[in-house]
């Protein structure tokens, strides 16, 4: 039996939704931004409730033994929301990509051909702990003319019900149909398997969050996934880097904020250049509090500067941190630095420090991921410092979208096919 023709409280809330995203297609731009501006307000006026919801979350994941900084990005405040508000405004200013023409023409018979941007449909968004994504993706999907389905962790349950209460409340007193924003019901595993089989009721799912999960829902799911990627990213300083530069970018690629999928997980230095470098970024590192864990050249390097370099494992080549620490090699050419990276990268960023432009520009030819920055921190994969205004993610996959999705991704494409009376010969 078709997971259209079963019933059950996933589906039928998935139903909702595609009778929803039916009713937002034809919506002219000021429905929707119209919309987010209640949300918004929304927000704002009724921050109380979901602070007190939130602080339920909180509590149990304390008393669960949770780590802090999981507790922190779980946590909203007052100010947290007032911020949230904030960006849904800044969501309203952006373009609208719903009727864009990508392409047109006329065509020699006569024919005129116009391929324009539609919404997706139905998108379901399933992530972990952080419970202002509730609102980020249902923002960014509403205003691409989409309908959204979220599940999020059981661990935000109570405050991703405050705030979709909020958010359907604010769509309904817009004129829109409520059921644009929903809430996969269920906390346990198996509304996550539904939804990953309402193949027909969601047209798309993208996953936000951890490996693990992320594997999953490629694996299992039979709705279309977009799949948002883990950051195992490269610095590589090759033998013609600026040692400064190269030592400023590399910090700032691990140590800006070590939590993120485009931090710096490993660094790779041409030999011809180790002999410099490695004291200068050992030093770095350290102030900046990060652990290196390299092969044998970086070991010496430590021995020598009496700094603590924690022996290279396999592991360590395949491992996204998401911590002070990074794991480190000596490379003997750029060709072997790709190689490297293309045996361990997750495909999302990788970046050269060269003065060398013939060495960037293999560099870039041969390195296939999502981003690749030549003397630039990797930290700079990101919808809003690529000037999109916002993300809903950055899939590392190769079809439909790459790299940063903004507004434009939540979309397809459909043609639009003008005759005057054209019939086919």
């Amino acid at each position: 039996m078709s997971s259209a023709s079963q019933t059950s409280p996933v589906t039928d809330t998935a139903r909702r939704a595609k009778e929803a995203a039916a009713a937002l297609a034809p919506l002219p731009r000021t429905a929707r931004d119209g919309a987010l501006l209640a949300i918004a307000d929304a927000l704002v006026a009724r921050t109380g409730e979901i602070v007190e919801a939130n602080a339920a979350d909180v509590d149990r994941a304390r008393a669960a033994g949770t780590a802090d900084s999981i507790v922190d990005r779980l946590t909203l405040t007052p100010e947290r929301i007032a911020a949230i508000a904030s960006d849904v405004r800044d969501v309203v200013a952006l373009p609208d990509p719903v009727g864009e023409v990508v392409r047109g023409s006329t065509l020699p018979n006569g024919l005129e051909l116009r391929q324009v941007r539609v919404p997706l449909g139905v998108v379901g968004i399933i992530y972990e702990a952080r419970p202002n994504v509730t609102v980020d993706a249902a923002v960014l999907c509403l205003k691409a003319g989409n309908a959204v389905l979220l599940r999020g962790s059981s661990s935000a349950y109570s405050s991703n019900t405050a705030l979709v209460a909020v958010l359907r409340d604010a769509v309904a007193s817009a004129g829109l149909p409520a059921d644009a924003v929903q809430l996969v019901p269920g906390e346990s595993r198996d509304s996550v398997k539904e939804l990953m089989r309402a193949r027909g009721l969601v047209d798309v799912l993208i996953p936000r969050g951890g490996a693990s999960l992320i594997r999953t829902v490629v694996e299992e799911s039979t709705v279309p996934v977009i799949e948002t990627g883990t950051g195992n990213c490269h610095v590589y300083v090759d033998e013609h880097a600026d040692l400064d530069t190269a030592v400023e970018i590399l910090v700032n690629s691990k140590a800006h904020r070590p939590s993120v999928c485009n931090a710096a997980e490993t660094v790779l230095v041409h030999s011809g250049i180790a002999d410099a470098f490695l004291p200068r970024a050992l030093a770095a590192l350290e102030k900046a509090g990060v652990t290196v864990h390299g092969d044998g050249a970086w070991a010496k390097a430590g021995e020598a500067r009496g700094v603590d370099v924690v022996p290279a494992t396999e592991e360590d080549w395949a491992t996204e941190y998401l911590s002070y620490d990074i794991a480190a090699a000596v490379v003997p050419s750029l060709d072997a630095a790709v190689e490297h990276i293309r045996r361990w990268t997750s495909g999302h960023t990788e970046a050269i420090v060269t003065s060398d432009t013939s060495a960037a520009r293999r560099f870039v030819s041969l390195v296939d991921s999502t981003a690749v920055m030549v003397n630039a921190s990797t930290r700079f994969t990101d919808g809003g410092q690529f000037g999109f205004g916002a993300e809903i993610g950055i899939s590392t996959q190769k079809l439909h979208a790459r790299g940063p999705m903004g507004l434009p991704e939540l979309t397809s494409t459909k043609y639009v096919v003008t005759g005057e009376g054209h019939v086919r010969d």
